[in-house]
């Protein structure tokens, strides 16, 4: 089944805001660990939109069950944010499908380079960054925490196949 991508709604917010707490509560982590936090959500708008970057969720049969953004740092790098996918719809190709969709419109948006973070605790996501080119940049220790910082400099067209054959692994 192919995961449909499309730009963030306002409508879409109770919906993301679920589906980060129940990501989060799946690898034991939660808002307020002082990494995680949700008070971004109610301004999506501001933050991702308005902004220069992008809000991206993943939709099958109409139901959300991935995300991500874009929240640019500055003219040359965007940060990658909030890439979730529903537990149940895990290891599908989703989360690549995701990343790779988040990579494209920070090319599509002038950025040459995407930044983002998780901890030791989400194997998953670690291993699909690395799977898809990201390098370890830096680890730095909050509270019970071991925070992975990394980043990927972005070709305009590089994973363009790499996002169709994600595609097709899903159809």
């Amino acid at each position: 089944m192919k995961l449909k991508i499309r730009r963030y709604r306002w409508s879409d917010l109770d919906t993301i805001l679920a589906l980060h707490q129940i990501c989060l509560a799946e690898v034991g982590l939660a808002p307020g660990d002082g990494v995680y936090y949700d008070d971004d959500f109610p301004r999506i708008q501001e933050l991702y939109l308005a902004c220069g970057g992008d809000f991206l969720v993943g939709e099958l049969r109409s139901r959300v069950v991935a995300m991500g953004g874009l929240r640019p740092i500055d003219s040359e790098t965007a940060e990658v944010c909030r890439l979730r996918v529903h537990p149940g719809f895990q290891r599908r190709g989703f989360g690549a499908t995701m990343l790779l969709a988040l990579e494209e419109r920070a090319v599509e948006l002038g950025f040459h380079r995407v930044r983002g973070d998780t901890t030791l605790n989400q194997e998953a996501a670690l291993a699909l960054y690395e799977r898809h080119g990201w390098r370890e940049i830096s680890r730095r220790q909050v509270g019970d925490l071991v925070v992975v910082y990394g980043e990927k400099r972005l070709r305009p067209g590089g994973d363009r196949l790499a996002v169709e054959s994600a595609d097709a692994l899903e159809s």
